[in-house]
């Protein structure tokens, strides 16, 4: 009778596993960590978690949204970011530096400038 070996550490892609006395062991344990490995890598994997992903969504379906209608306030924003955008559009570099020196500065003051005539 042979005397026991001491531990063995095994080493798998940089984990190490649980110390084994016997190599065979070692072998049964690398061969289904590896098995198991493949099978989740594996593309067929891939499309059955896919495919279990879709099949629940399929189960419940959801009605697509039908777009709002914007209210008043909401129209006259847009309307008023148009006409600005317009206008710094139309600007030269020599006006925009004296209408202020950036989009948001320029809005802002337009804005304000829109708001004044509408009312």
């Amino acid at each position: 009778m042979q005397p026991e070996r001491p531990p063995v550490a095994l080493r798998i892609s940089g984990v190490v596993m649980l110390s084994f006395r016997s190599h065979r062991r070692v072998a049964f344990v690398q061969a289904a960590f590896f098995a198991a490995f493949a099978l989740l890598a594996s593309p067929l994997a891939g499309s059955l978690v896919a495919g279990s992903a879709l099949a629940q969504g399929a189960a419940a379906p959801k009605e697509a949204k039908e777009a709002k209608e914007p209210s008043v306030g909401q129209s006259a924003a847009r309307e008023r970011q148009k006409k600005c955008g317009a206008e710094w559009r139309a600007l030269s570099v020599s006006d925009k530096a004296a209408q202020g020196p950036k989009w948001p500065q320029y809005y802002s003051k337009c804005v304000k400038r829109l708001k004044q005539i509408k009312a």
